[in-house]
């Protein structure tokens, strides 16, 4: 195999892996934000911010998702 390659898949592996961390992250944040949800006294501004951070990451899942697909081109 060569360098070049090699460096393709380490980039891949690495995408796929910061995937995988994000999905795990919005997973949790959505269990975080159900659960402030259901305080009474809970914090607006907190569920706000969070809520914004689950946003966040969701468009980082669909961007690396994007850059996973294979370019039909090629």
């Amino acid at each position: 195999m060569s360098d070049a390659e090699d460096n393709v898949e380490t980039k891949t592996f690495r995408r796929i892996e910061r995937l995988r961390s994000l999905r795990i992250e919005h997973r949790d944040l959505d269990d975080v934000i159900h659960r402030v949800q259901l305080d009474l006294y809970a914090d607006e501004i907190q569920l706000k911010r969070l809520k914004k951070r689950k946003l966040l990451l969701k468009d980082q899942i669909a961007r690396l998702e994007s850059e996973l697909i294979p370019d039909l081109n090629a």
